[in-house]
């Protein structure tokens, strides 16, 4: 541990980009792994009945499923903002440690979304955390399935809006130099 702690702090900011995006691709690949081999597809087990539920699910659109049955295009998207995200990382804030952190998350969920579309055995986004609540009149509202990727993705995104927002040189300011 301490020799990746060290490693962390010696490395180039690319690196800390590619080390977070290589976590969070694995860390997805892997559940979703172990979802597909443990869990018939669209099978569905309750974890916390009435409010949480493990799913074996697929989506060829984006989030919300909108766009479904769009994967080929969602793939090309997802190349082309790969590509563009890493030729303009500077721009979104690369230079700061937590901006490397973000830049990682928002690589590592959107390859790790791209290989599921890709994969031939699958041909979808394999979704599998469900939220959802039973209403008074029993009908269950629920929020659309996710998974690790998706989490990765959105929490990339929350964290460069936030450090959008905060001047870098205040002390204490996620990734400034006294804050991170």
């Amino acid at each position: 541990m301490k020799a990746l702690i060290e490693w962390w702090r010696g490395a180039r900011g690319e690196w800390r980009i590619i080390a977070v995006a290589v976590v969070a691709w694995a860390l997805d690949q892997g559940t979703k792994a172990w979802v597909v081999s443990a869990m018939p597809f669209e099978a569905r087990r309750a974890v916390v009945p009435g409010f949480l539920s493990l799913v074996h699910w697929g989506n060829t659109g984006s989030a919300w499923s909108l766009f479904h049955g769009n994967n080929g295009l969602l793939a090309l998207v997802a190349v082309a903002a790969v590509a563009a995200l890493w030729w303009w990382r500077h721009h979104f804030e690369a230079h700061r440690m937590a901006g490397q952190v973000a830049l990682g998350l928002l690589f590592g969920g959107t390859l790790g979304n791209l290989v599921d579309r890709l994969l031939p055995s699958r041909r979808h986004v394999v979704d599998f955390l469900y939220f959802h609540v039973i209403k008074r009149s029993g009908a269950e509202a629920g929020f659309p399935a996710f998974n690790v990727a998706d989490m990765a993705i959105c929490t990339g995104v929350v964290l460069l809006l936030m450090l959008a927002t905060m001047p870098a040189d205040e002390p204490g300011a996620v990734g400034s130099k006294t804050g991170s």
